[in-house]
């Protein structure tokens, strides 16, 4: 399926979210360096000690940081279920990311005027909260206007542009930092949600729909049908893992820099690699998951999602890292849009946000966690976050491996070892 063939519907959304990505990666990038640049004080908060469930614990820039990216991720996972929900129920997409997307444009503009600590986590948590009215609804949105023929192909049209900008977002960040400073910046999120928020009121509208039976039940289902763990909730897990290997690279940041003698830039290019690989090949891999089937590129992306996770330990220089990077985001491309489409050809009719909402809370669970983790795990050794999301990555091969089948219709059977029997 080519561009010319998609849904305009689905190419407005997958600018909306390239513009809105372009803001938000901006955040991860810049929150780090504006907290270390003593325009938010934080001195005061650095080496107390805290109780937490029994155990003392000492309060690092690194673990504020962590606190600061991970506060997004926990609101928006533990929000999507009752937002993915209601859209569902009323089959309002369109006035719920708009309603989402004013809240990030908001939150990303007062940065500049707060000088507190606690003010940049309350900031935080809004855009957590407006995540959680954009994501599910646009990926619900996006799913009600595919098929079981073309849906792996407008989720990989669709993350390309929103990878796109998440991509160059830091690139772009590291260069405005360091050449406007850090209310250039600030300025730069804004107008990524307005130029989002504009082009999805100019060009979208929800589709004519049935009205939905959804029930009020927002619980999730574990066990499957025909095996031990139900396939959607399978892929949630091991998209939390993913989400885990992606995000803790950020919490590191100034430790990273002075491990590998590099800049800001260098920071930059690394982060957005993993992003630059997704744009490379989700559209391909999207409409191979079509032909081919979806459990396939699952599996091979798992596989190479551990050991790239694990060398980015063990990397002693800029370039090297870059690729590791690079080879993650390739990783990730084979795993997220044959998941989504799993998750969509499973999802039952009208209930497309609650469904998909699964992956989307876990990969914001993920990239959550995994900041926070690294955050505190760093003080054991500057490999060890990474050794423990290998494992975390290792353990998810096994599970999609024995606890998900085939959902798609592939033109072309292809054989894999450790079949669950489908």
């Amino acid at each position: 399926m080519g561009l010319l063939d998609l849904d305009r519907r689905v190419f407005a959304l997958g600018l909306a979210r390239m513009a809105d990505a372009v803001g938000n990666s901006f955040l991860i990038v810049v929150l780090p360096l504006y907290l270390a640049s003593g325009q938010v004080p934080i001195e005061s908060l650095v080496g107390a000690r805290v109780s937490l469930l029994g155990a003392s614990l000492t309060i690092t820039e690194y673990l504020l940081v962590g606190i600061v990216l991970s506060l997004f991720g926990f609101l928006n996972s533990l929000a999507q279920p009752f937002t993915g929900r209601l859209s569902d129920r009323t089959g309002r997409r369109r006035a719920f990311i708009l309603f989402g997307l004013l809240l990030l444009g908001a939150a990303s503009g007062a940065y500049a005027l707060v000088s507190s600590y606690w003010l940049v986590v309350l900031l935080r948590v809004l855009q957590g909260v407006g995540a959680a009215f954009t994501i599910p609804c646009t990926v619900a949105l996006v799913n009600e206007l595919a098929t079981g023929h073309d849906r792996g192909s407008n989720f990989g049209v669709f993350n390309t542009f929103r990878l796109i900008g998440f991509g160059f977002g830091p690139i772009v960040a590291g260069l405005v930092v360091e050449a406007r400073g850090f209310d250039a910046a600030f300025a730069v999120a804004v107008a990524g949600a307005a130029v989002s928020f504009l082009t999805v009121w100019a060009f979208v509208s929800d589709p004519e729909r049935p009205e939905t039976a959804a029930s009020d039940d927002l619980s999730v289902a574990v066990r499957g049908d025909d095996r031990l763990l139900d396939p959607v909730f399978t892929l949630g897990l091991g998209t939390v893992a993913m989400g885990i290997c992606i995000a803790m690279f950020a919490t590191l940041e100034g430790r990273i820099n002075e491990r590998l003698g590099q800049g800001t830039l260098w920071f930059g290019l690394q982060f957005g690699a993993v992003t630059l690989a997704n744009v490379a090949f989700q559209i391909p891999i999207g409409r191979a998951a079509d032909r081919y089937g979806r459990r396939p590129f699952l599996l091979a992306g798992f596989c190479l999602l551990v050991p790239t996770t694990v060398a980015q330990g063990y990397v002693l220089s800029p370039a090297p890292m870059t690729v590791t990077r690079f080879l993650l985001g390739v990783a990730v491309a084979l795993v997220f849009a044959p998941s989504l489409a799993v998750a969509g050809d499973l999802a039952r009719e009208g209930e497309s946000g609650t469904t998909l909402s699964v992956l989307t809370m876990a990969f914001g669970l993920g990239v959550a966690i995994g900041p926070l983790a690294s955050g505190y795990l760093e003080r054991f050794g500057f490999a060890v976050p990474f050794l423990a999301a290998g494992m975390l990555a290792t353990l998810a091969l096994v599970l999609v491996s024995t606890q998900v089948g085939e959902t798609g219709d592939p033109q072309r059977t292809v054989d894999w070892p450790w079949s669950p029997g489908d």
